[in-house]
C-alpha cells in the first residue's frame, strides 16, 4: 500500500468488487482493493463459476454485439430468442416465491444489459453458451433459460479480464489482506483495519464498500442460520468467505436483510473436496439431472427432476439432496441420453457406476437398497406418457402419470442399456441472507438509517433472493450492484475530498 488514505476501499476480490473499484474509479476517486486471498486464489467465488450472466436482451442483436466474434455459420445456426425485462421480473417473482425486494429487483432487471455491456467496455470478453445452455437440434442451437451469453475462460477468465482493467487504470491491490474491523464514529466509516502478512495496519478512507462475500464457508455460521445438517454440505467455492464483512458490519449497527436461513445448493460430487480447488471444481457439477431420475439411500425418487428448466432448479435441489438418508443420492440415466450429459460427467473427477442391466446397476449403488430401487426404476418406466416428443430445449410436457411424486417434463424410460448411474451430494454456493441497503447502494442500520461512507455489493446485498435462484443471475446481481455502489461512494468520497 503506498499511502494509508484513499478516497474507496473495496473489501473483496471478486466479481462485485472488481466492478465497484472500476466504477469508483470512473467518478476520479484513488481505489484500494483489499484481497484477503492469496494472488493463486483470488477472485472469490466469482472465479469458481462458468461465467454464465444473465440478463434482459432483445434479440440477437445484442448478443451479437457482446460477442463480435461470432461468425455468420453460428449465427445463422442459432436461435439467440429474446429475454425481456418483464420476462426477468417474472422470473424473479416466481423463483423467489415473491419475496424478492421490488427496488433492488428493479435494478438489477433495468441495469443487466447496460452492465454486460459495461463490462465488455472494461475487457470482459463473451460468447454464446454453445452445448450449456442450447442443444443442438435438427442442426440448430435454440438458447433457453434467459442465460445465453458466458465469459470466455469462465470465472477465471472473468476474474483475469476484470483484474487486468482495473490494474491498467491505476487501481491499487493488495492480496492476502484479512480486513479485520472497520473504522467508525458517529460520523459514519471513515477506513478499516487490515491484516497483512500478519501485521494489522489502519487505512482511511472516504468510502468503504464490502464485497466480500457470505458465509457459506463458515461451519458454525451455516449450522446457526440454514439450520441442521448444514456442517455437512460441500463448499463449492472459495474457502475465504466466511462472513467476516457481514460481522464487521453488524458490530457497528447494520441491519441484517433478505433470507438469512437461505442459499443457494445444488447437487454435487458426493466425495468432492470440502472446499473450492480451481484444479478441479468445476468437474464436480452434476447438472443434467432433468434427463435422469435421481433415488435416495432408500431407493426411492424424492423430487420432480423435471419441474422446470435445469436454470430455475439447480439452485434449490441441494436442499433436498442433503435433506435424504446419509446426506446422497445417485442420479440415473440410461443411453439414450448420456449424450446429452455435460462435460463434466466424462472427467476422473466422478463417483460413476455401469451396467448392462437394471439389476446388475442397482447392485453397483453404493449404500443403496437394490430391491427397491429396482422397484422404483420399474414403476417409473410404467408411468411415463408417450404422447408427446423428447425435447431437451424446452419444457416439452412428456411427464408422468401415477407416481407420488410426478416427473413433469423429459421422462423417458430408463430400458435401454447401458445404464449409467452418479454419485451425487449437495454443494453450498453462496448464502442469500445478507445488509440492507439503500437504492444506491449505502449499507442502512437498524435504526433504518444509511451509515455514511458504507456501501456493499454482491453476496453481501440482502434481500435479491429467496428460497431458490435464476441461474446465471448472480454474477449479474454482484456486477449491478458493484457498479452501483462504486460509482456512488466514489461520488460520496470526492465530495468529501472536495470539502
Amino acid at each position: 500500500m503506498e499511502q494509508d488514505k484513499y478516497d474507496v476501499i473495496v473489501v473483496g476480490g471478486g466479481n462485485a468488487a472488481l466492478c465497484a473499484a472500476l466504477s469508483a474509479r470512473e467518478q476520479g476517486a484513488r481505489v484500494l482493493v483489499l484481497e484477503r486471498a492469496p494472488e493463486s486464489e483470488r477472485g472469490g467465488n466469482s472465479s469458481y463459476t462458468d461465467g454464465k450472466m444473465r440478463f434482459a436482451y432483445d434479440g440477437a442483436e445484442d448478443i451479437i454485439a457482446l460477442a463480435p466474434d461470432l461468425t455468420p455459420d453460428e449465427i445463422a445456426s442459432s436461435d439467440f430468442g429474446v429475454y425481456t425485462e418483464n420476462e426477468f421480473f417474472d422470473d424473479m417473482a416466481r423463483i423467489t416465491q415473491h419475496r424478492t425486494d421490488p427496488d433492488l429487483c428493479e435494478i438489477l432487471v433495468r441495469n443487466s444489459n447496460a452492465t454486460v455491456r459495461w463490462m465488455k467496455d472494461n475487457g470482459v470478453r463473451f460468447m454464446p453458451n454453445f452445448g450449456r445452455q442450447a442443444y443442438r437440434v435438427n442442426g440448430r442451437f435454440k438458447f433457453w433459460g434467459g442465460a445465453p451469453i458466458v465469459v470466455w475462460g469462465g470465472g477465471v477468465g472473468l476474474i483475469d479480464a476484470l483484474y487486468k482493467s482495473a490494474e491498467k487504470k491505476g487501481i491499487e491491490i493488495v492480496y492476502d489482506a484479512w480486513v479485520q474491523d472497520l473504522v467508525h464514529s458517529d460520523a459514519g466509516v471513515s477506513g478499516v483495519v487490515v491484516r497483512v502478512k500478519g501485521a494489522s495496519r489502519r487505512i482511511t478512507a472516504g468510502a468503504v464498500i464490502l464485497a466480500c462475500g457470505g458465509f457459506e464457508a463458515n461451519t458454525e455460521w451455516r449450522t446457526r442460520y440454514l439450520g441442521r445438517g448444514w456442517d455437512l454440505a460441500k463448499v463449492r467455492g472459495t474457502k475465504y468467505n466466511t462472513g467476516c464483512g457481514l460481522e464487521m458490519a453488524l458490530r457497528i449497527g447494520a441491519q441484517p436483510f433478505g433470507h438469512w436461513s437461505g442459499c443457494h445448493a445444488v447437487g454435487w460430487e458426493r466425495y468432492a473436496t470440502d472446499f473450492g480447488d480451481l484444479a478441479v471444481t468445476p468437474n464436480f457439477q452434476r447438472h443434467s439431472y432433468t434427463f435422469a431420475i435421481m433415488v435416495n439411500a432408500e431407493g426411492r425418487r424424492f423430487l420432480d427432476e423435471g419441474a422446470d428448466l435445469r436454470s430455475f432448479t439447480y439452485a434449490k435441489y441441494g436442499h433436498l439432496i442433503l435433506d435424504q438418508p446419509g446426506q446422497f443420492a445417485w442420479q440415473i440415466y440410461d443411453s439414450k441420453v448420456t449424450h446429452l450429459l455435460l462435460d463434466e460427467y466424462r472427467t476422473k473427477q466422478v463417483t460413476k457406476v455401469k451396467a448392462n442391466t437394471l439389476e446388475e446397476l442397482v447392485e453397483k449403488l453404493d449404500d443403496v437398497d437394490p430391491v427397491q430401487c429396482l422397484k422404483t426404476i420399474r414403476e417409473f418406466n410404467e408411468a411415463v406418457r408417450n404422447d408427446a416428443p423428447f425435447d431437451p430445449n424446452e419444457k416439452d410436457g412428456r411427464g408422468t402419470v401415477g407416481l407420488p411424486i410426478p416427473k413433469s417434463n423429459w421422462a423417458q424410460t430408463i430400458d435401454t442399456p447401458p445404464f449409467e448411474a452418479y454419485a451425487i451430494t449437495c454443494g453450498v454456493t453462496f448464502t442469500f441472507g445478507g445488509l440492507k441497503i439503500t437504492n444506491e447502494g449505502q449499507v442502512v442500520n437498524t435504526n433504518h438509517e444509511p451509515i455514511p461512507g458504507l456501501f456493499a455489493a454482491g453476496e453481501m446485498v440482502g434481500g435479491i433472493f429467496y428460497f431458490n435462484y435464476p441461474g446465471a443471475s448472480g454474477l449479474t446481481s454482484g456486477a449491478v450492484f458493484g457498479r452501483l455502489a462504486g460509482r456512488n461512494a466514489g461520488r460520496s468520497a470526492k465530495l468529501q475530498h472536495a470539502a
